[in-house]
């Protein structure tokens, strides 16, 4: 199971990470609003590998019949490495290119919200809330909680449907 869970976790996690390099030098109001379409893109492709590992595990090593629950641990065994791959990819991208990142993303809500005709109050609330959120953001251990987050609703869907769909019980 071990080489199962590795080797498919590398690669969803390599495509998660790709799609954040490709998208990290595009900076920008698209970017900042569209942005997440093209990450959580990525994600779901990533996380296809988590349906091809399960099948696998239950095809190789578990004799082609695999309980609902036994298949959602692969799974979430593969979300889990895939996951860390994300988060070591944003760990650096952040500290050592974007460091600025949540003061830009705090700068883009508020240029947004003066644009839709929000009041001065809703806007001072809102960046009291951005700075707030980027002093928090600076703590290693907030910024990987964030970070690891991120992909969990898309990661626990994929392992779910996988679990499901490829779940045979054994005979009795």
């Amino acid at each position: 199971m071990r080489k199962i869970v590795v080797t498919f976790g590398l690669i969803a996690g390599a495509i998660m990470s790709a799609m954040m390099l490709v998208l990290v030098p595009f900076d920008g109001d698209f970017w900042m609003e569209y942005g997440a379409y093209f990450g959580y893109t990525g994600m779901v492709m990533a996380f296809l590998l988590v349906y091809v590992g399960v099948r696998r595990y239950r095809d190789v090593e578990a004799g082609g019949r695999i309980a609902f629950w036994s298949a959602a641990k692969v799974g979430a065994l593969i979300m889990l490495v895939a996951t860390c791959c994300y988060v070591a990819t944003w760990e650096v991208i952040y500290y050592k290119f974007k460091p600025d990142f949540a003061e830009v993303y705090g700068d883009y809500q508020v240029r947004k919200m003066r644009a839709a005709g929000a009041s001065e109050a809703e806007v001072a609330a809102t960046q009291a809330e951005m700075a707030q959120f980027a002093e928090m953001y600076k703590n290693p251990l907030v910024n990987i909680g964030f970070t690891f987050l991120e992909p969990l609703p898309v990661g626990l869907l994929a392992v779910l449907i996988s679990a499901g769909l490829l779940s045979r019980p054994r005979r009795a």
